[in-house]
């Protein structure tokens, strides 16, 4: 929804605003660390009953600070690239159905939506491999618990205990490596499509 405000809607500071976004890329994934540290510690720490009355049935103290933290570390680049995809639909479609009177939700969800399937498969890939194969935001914001901590966290472990038997982590390092290429080969066809969207005309 950004990216298609971002290419299709103008308001003040439109163009400010985007490079601001974009530019958020370039700080690093460290310096939001302790900031978000204090502040999961004041808005999301156990024990607090509005947490269970939003996400009943699940350990949101335990997942809840993991998912907001990579959506934050995303945003940035899944706006970019969706926006340069989205900014390269013919503007007689949007001028068409602006003139049926059609509002900008409609646009988005009847049109643009459809229209974004390979570039948004290409996000997905993108970041599917960066949270799965991330181990400092899990070791960090999972607090310590077993119940939440991933794979990559899991073969961290088995290196530190299990050092020698090389023969367990490449077990699990293979394994680790099966759900990846599933995602990948499953929207390989949407993947190239995405990357090679905008490229040319016509």
């Amino acid at each position: 929804m950004a990216a298609y405000a971002f290419a299709w809607m103008r308001f003040k500071w439109v163009n400010a605003l985007f490079i601001f976004v974009f530019a958020l890329q370039i700080v690093p994934l460290q310096m939001a660390l302790v900031p978000l540290l204090q502040f999961f510690s004041t808005f999301l720490k156990p024990g607090q009953q509005w947490l269970h009355d939003v996400i009943p049935m699940i350990p949101v103290q335990n997942y809840l600070p993991i998912w907001i933290a990579h959506t934050m570390f995303a945003l940035p680049l899944a706006i970019f690239l969706l926006h340069n995809f989205i900014s390269e639909i013919p503007n007689e479609v949007i001028e068409a159905a602006r003139v049926d009177g059609a509002t900008h939700g409609q646009i988005f969800f009847r049109i643009v939506l459809p229209l974004a399937i390979p570039a948004l498969a290409s996000v997905a890939i993108f970041q599917f491999l960066w949270v799965w194969n991330d181990l400092l935001v899990a070791l960090i914001f999972s607090g310590g618990t077993q119940d939440a901590a991933p794979l990559t966290q899991r073969l961290a472990e088995m290196v530190g205990s299990r050092g020698q038997e090389w023969q367990r982590l490449t077990a699990g390092a293979f394994v680790s490596l099966v759900v990846p290429l599933i995602v990948f080969f499953s929207l390989q066809r949407y993947f190239v499509r995405g990357l090679l969207a905008g490229s040319t005309k016509g």
